[in-house]
């Protein structure tokens, strides 16, 4: 529990930099995002989950191998 709760900090951590230093680029982004189908932002979300998990299981397996 303690480490999902750590990547849920560093999550905030990573899009509060994000805000703070691309504030301007951020808000195009989301006006672009409202023109796109939902069926892409949907498949785009899966991708990034299937990556992530990959990468998670990938540094997991590679620290304790």
């Amino acid at each position: 529990m303690k480490e999902f709760l750590t990547a849920l900090a560093l999550v905030l951590v990573v899009e509060g930099v994000a805000y703070a230093l691309f504030p301007g680029h951020l808000k195009r982004l989301m006006a672009s995002m409202q023109e796109q189908p939902e069926g892409g932002l949907r498949v785009a979300g899966v991708v990034a989950v299937a990556v992530g998990v990959g990468l998670v299981w990938m540094i997991r397996h590679q620290m304790t191998g």
